[in-house]
């Protein structure tokens, strides 16, 4: 996972094309990594192509743990694929989601 700071958001760029449950784990212990030293963290989903449902399970685990700490966790540049899936299980209006990295910066 790439990661930058920009001021006090952490922006990660998830570099795999496949969210399930095979690499779910893998991703969620990266995460932890974020979620315990940061504040603030924005993923980049712009690799990403299909998520099933273990994957929206870890975006959920994400966001649940920076909110345990007041802090925040929003995506942006979610592929049209993976977009759908979140339409249809109604997960952005839970996780905001961006368009691109600088109309999320903003919202920080």
């Amino acid at each position: 996972m790439k990661n930058t700071k920009v001021g006090n958001v952490m922006i990660l760029e998830v570099e795999i094309q496949t969210l399930n449950s095979a690499n779910v784990k893998d991703f969620k212990n990266e995460m932890l990594t974020y979620l315990d030293s940061e504040e603030q963290v924005l993923l980049d989903l712009s690799q990403l192509t299909f998520v099933d449902s273990s994957g929206l399970g870890a975006f959920l685990f994400c966001l649940k743990r920076l909110n345990q700490k007041g802090g925040k966790f929003k995506l942006c540049n979610i592929t049209k694929p993976v977009r759908v899936l979140f339409e249809l299980v109604r997960l952005h209006k839970v996780i905001e989601v961006f368009e691109s990295r600088d109309a999320a910066l903003e919202t920080f």
